[in-house]
């Protein structure tokens, strides 16, 4: 390891940095993609190992915030099914305005919102 990061608390292991490098390495041959890549990965681990750091320090002080702190911070993506109803209301609107409409363009919108409603996730 080079001096740069020896004393450094947040320092990816090597053989995470090697399992970054073989993925990238199979998928292009551009230098910069593949740094870009390799650096992206570091730096969602440090932050991830910082997120984590910090949610012990608050538990252990008594604090039950975890669960927050880490959907502010680490929010997870759209359902498809919440990306539809998204779509579905945007398609709505600019086609009749604001609020919904029974039908559209000659599809039964309430009955395709009931059906995405009703879908897990």
């Amino acid at each position: 390891m080079n001096k740069m990061n020896e004393n450094h608390p947040i320092t990816p292991p090597p053989e995470l940095v090697s399992e970054w490098a073989d993925t990238i390495y199979q998928q292009t041959e551009d230098d910069d993609q593949r740094d870009l890549y390799i650096a992206t990965r570091a730096a969602q681990w440090g932050a991830d190992q910082e997120l984590e750091a910090c949610c012990g320090l608050l538990v252990q002080q008594g604090f039950d915030l975890v669960d927050y702190l880490h959907a502010a911070r680490r929010p997870k993506p759209p359902s498809l099914k919440e990306q539809a109803l998204k779509e579905l209301d945007a398609w709505t609107e600019e086609r009749n305005g604001p609020g919904e409409s029974l039908l559209c363009d000659g599809l039964s919108v309430a009955i395709i919102r009931r059906a995405l409603e009703q879908l897990d996730g």
